[in-house]
């Protein structure tokens, strides 16, 4: 027999099928979760993520009404179909949420962030910086002869983009908020 036979029920695979299967593939996911506002709740939530490995892109959190006592944290977090559905599974057991909205799969969304930068420089990276910003529609919230700190805001692939720019010019320091999204439409 020879050395390239592959005996029946082999688990080789052949090489015209390298796509991952399904259950390999990483999703990036948007949660919103309506949870009381109460001591210890973000706590909880970080900790259910941090005990099983699982990693946070981003994440905000803020109160939305104020009567009712309730805040919404949106967290961003990446990973395959079936990690997702146990994040939300896990997410719906804690005791003071109300709500886990899977984002990305309900429907279009509208996605913001806002980030600070500082970027420090002289000459023609100056006014190459101060060019950038203008087409990314950022604004200047503080100057002096070395420096800039740009505020912008938008979808956090904008974001990446200006900070991408921003780094040969001189980028010092970046602020984030963090991602913030709400359904589109009805």
């Amino acid at each position: 027999m020879s050395a390239l036979h592959i005996k029946k029920g082999s688990t080789r695979h052949s090489a015209y099928n390298l796509r991952p299967t399904f259950s390999d593939v990483q999703e990036r996911h948007t949660l919103a979760v309506l949870v009381e506002n109460e001591p210890g709740v973000l706590a909880r939530v970080i900790g259910l993520f941090a005990g099983r490995g699982y990693n946070i892109e981003s994440l905000t959190v803020a109160e939305v009404d104020h009567t009712g006592h309730l805040s919404r944290i949106t967290i961003v977090t990446k990973g395959t179909p079936q990690v997702i559905e146990q994040i939300k599974a896990q997410l719906g057991r804690i005791v003071p949420v109300h709500e886990v909205h899977d984002l990305t799969v309900e429907g279009p969304t509208v996605e913001r962030e806002l980030a600070i930068f500082k970027v420090s420089g002289d000459g023609e990276k100056r006014v190459e910086a101060l060019r950038l910003a203008d087409i990314f529609r950022a604004n200047v919230v503080d100057s002096t002869l070395s420096s800039f700190v740009f505020e912008i805001t938008g979808a956090p692939d904008k974001i990446d983009a200006f900070a991408d720019l921003m780094r040969p010019l001189g980028l010092v320091e970046v602020a984030r908020t963090g991602v913030a999204a709400l359904l589109r439409g009805d």
